[in-house]
């Protein structure tokens, strides 16, 4: 698959360009590029799973409207989000860093004690990395290094046709949190009926956004109960993740999209700035829910564990063959469900 050089970058395409003419069998590798983290297989009794993110300013945040700490904080969520996409304990962390003249120390440590505030709570140990100046912003790059036991984790392509499509949580908060921050186009797009939008929803959704949390305990709970069949964290956005869920599994998808869990924060503030708390739930990304499949026969037992734990899951659709697509059913009538997430170079 040659990588074209007369085109406008594609995030997806490019990867899938990459994975083509670079991933080759390695002694010790179980599963590569294509899933939320890289599996290797030790002389031990469990898998590595290895995942990595960089985050540029700009790009990934603004610090006129994050603090260090709160970015520190949100990219090892994001790391974390992908370790409980596979149902994996997470172990070590190496972080490096490339820091702006504007930069300064207080800052460095801020951010870190942001990083090291989201792993504490699962045992993470910062191991290494590396520092260097940037002449372009700040860059951070985090790698996550988590374990499973061998042949015991989840995958973005075990899906099956009939299998049940769940959320964790609720979705589109995390979007409906950055534009209060950013005040972007879509929050500003009419007068908001400020009645409607309540200092407490609106403190919930920038939370959501500044301070999400990665359902660790729950991915680790669907793996060890072998209870889903294919799992992905949404990072992206719905109407993206679940595209990528069902090309690893050869399948289609069809959400019902009267089920996709919202908060009563986000219907407020659909409401008061006239917009769709649906489009915000397939659009929006960096909720970190975990989306994934279950049989139907684990049903029963998979909504009992989950309300006996205290754990969030919906049900959102179903999976269906490849050549039914990708579908959104509301009130009867299906179409197309739009790919309306986030993707660089787009």
């Amino acid at each position: 698959m040659a990588l074209p050089t007369d085109k406008p970058l594609q995030e997806f395409a490019l990867i899938q360009g990459l994975q083509h003419r670079y991933a080759r069998h390695a002694p010790g590798l179980v599963h590569g590029i294509g899933d939320d983290a890289a599996v290797v297989e030790t002389s031990s009794s469990r898998w590595w799973h290895l995942t990595t993110d960089l985050l540029a300013e700009g790009i990934h945040f603004d610090l006129k409207t994050a603090a260090p700490e709160s970015i520190g904080y949100r990219a090892a969520m994001a790391n974390l989000s992908d370790l409980a996409a596979m149902g994996a304990v997470p172990r070590y962390l190496l972080i490096a860093l490339a820091i702006p003249k504007t930069i300064r120390q207080p800052q460095v440590y801020d951010l870190y004690r942001g990083l090291m505030r989201a792993c504490r709570p699962y045992g993470v140990a910062l191991i290494g990395g590396d520092t260097s100046a940037s002449k372009a912003g700040l860059f951070l790059s985090i790698t996550l290094m988590g374990t499973t036991a061998k042949r015991r984790a989840l995958f973005r392509h075990g899906a099956k046709v009939g299998d049940q499509i769940y959320v964790s949580g609720t979705l589109g908060d995390s979007l409906a949190g950055l534009q209060l921050l950013t005040k972007s186009t879509i929050a500003r797009s009419s007068t908001p009926r400020r009645s409607q939008l309540s200092r407490s929803h609106r403190q919930f959704l920038i939370r959501r956004h500044v301070h999400p949390t990665a359902r660790v305990a729950e991915g680790l709970w669907l793996n060890h109960g072998r209870l889903a069949t294919a799992a992905i964290d949404l990072s992206d956005g719905l109407s993206g993740d679940l595209r990528h869920l069902c090309k690893e599994s050869g399948v289609g998808a069809e959400v019902e999209s009267d089920n996709i869990p919202l908060s009563p924060a986000c219907h407020a503030y659909a409401k008061a700035y006239h917009v769709s708390p649906t489009q915000l739930a397939i659009t929006g990304g960096e909720d970190y829910e975990l989306l994934f499949t279950a049989s139907p026969r684990s049903r029963s037992a998979l909504e009992r564990q989950a309300r006996a734990r205290g754990y969030r899951i919906t049900r959102i659709g179903t999976i269906r063959p490849q050549k039914f697509g990708i579908q959104m059913t509301s009130q009867g009538r299906t179409r197309p469900l739009p790919l309306t997430s986030y993707e660089h170079f787009r």
